[in-house]
């Protein structure tokens, strides 16, 4: 066994681990850490298969940006492991059932693609002259070249969920005060300050006089 196969095995079971242990922790916290752990892994195991661009993307954009998201949400959130775990026993059939299924799809999926992947994996991707392309260059390639209108037709739906997003945090909210600065710069003083004449009353008197000072005598 070579030192490539070596690591194969070694990701792959600290990832079947950690896959399990997202599934069977008790604390959020600790499911989502085991799930940091399950894509580095992943990541390890696209490297062997000289995949680096997918290795690369899973650390920058899973592990480097939603699984951290995750992280912070699960934390701030008073989760109330009790409450979800209510019921848990009374839909577990149901549950098992469609994971089985899941599982014997995905095995059947995974077992016909290895059966013609031996000779692939080992063929280098070519350019047009014969030389030796890295996949990122080539994937780069098919997607800018073939796939051009589906990647722009996925970059259009990327956007406009982001507008969606942005649109939906930005509704008025009726207990929040707003200001207008271009409002403030127009201001006049008339429109701010008026002043109101108020007659005397009758009646009043004026204000006692100065008490003398009285003559001290020896």
């Amino acid at each position: 066994m070579d030192a490539t196969t070596g690591f194969f095995y070694l990701f792959s079971v600290v990832l079947l681990f950690a896959a399990f242990r997202v599934i069977t922790a008790r604390n959020p916290v600790h499911a989502v850490l085991y799930l940091m752990l399950a894509f580095s892994q992943a990541a390890g195991v696209w490297l062997l298969l000289k995949a680096e661009f997918l290795a690369i993307v899973l650390v920058l954009v899973y592990l480097g940006a939603v699984m951290v998201l995750f992280l912070f949400v699960v934390m701030m959130l008073d989760v109330h492991i009790d409450r979800i775990r209510q019921g848990f026993w009374r839909h577990f059939p149901l549950a098992a059932t469609v994971g089985a299924l899941i599982a014997l799809e995905m095995a059947a999926v995974l077992m016909a693609g290895f059966r013609g992947a031996g000779d692939e994996s080992k063929a280098l991707v070519t350019a047009a002259g014969g030389a030796p392309v890295s996949n990122t260059l080539a994937l780069g390639r098919l997607l800018y070249t073939e796939y051009l209108y589906p990647l722009e037709v996925a970059a259009v739906i990327l956007l406009v969920a982001m507008i969606a997003a942005i649109a939906l945090t930005l509704r008025r909210r009726k207990d929040s005060k707003q200001i207008d600065a271009s409002v403030q710069v127009r201001v006049r003083a008339a429109d701010r300050l008026r002043i109101v004449k108020v007659p005397a009353a009758a009646g009043t008197t004026s204000a006692a006089p100065e008490a003398q000072p009285q003559e001290t005598r020896a």
